[in-house]
């Protein structure tokens, strides 16, 4: 997989920044687990799913990859909502290959 697999036509200019920032973290890793998630979810998500997403997308790579592997508690204020529909989307589509 080498990156975005969804069109951004019918997005808004919200959803698309959001669709290609997820596409663009920094680690090839976040990028495919944010990236895909977000060619699957960003057409559905809510106003305040979108503002979860947003917030999660600023939070460091290590800090996030903590959370990822339950190495660090995913904090109180972390937006726990997206954070568990983007691991059970993970877990439902593996990446292969």
């Amino acid at each position: 997989m080498s990156g975005l697999n969804r069109t951004s036509d019918d997005l808004s200019p919200r959803r698309r920044k959001l669709l290609y920032h997820a596409w663009h973290r920094g680690t090839r890793e976040l990028d495919l687990l944010l990236g895909r998630f977000a060619d699957h979810a960003i057409g559905d998500l809510t106003d305040n799913e979108l503002e979860e997403f947003e917030a999660l997308l600023e939070v460091d790579d290590r800090e996030l990859f903590g959370w990822i592997l339950e190495k660090i508690p995913v904090p109180e204020t972390a937006p726990k909502a997206v954070f568990s529909k983007v691991i059970a989307f993970a877990r439902e589509h593996p990446v292969s290959g």
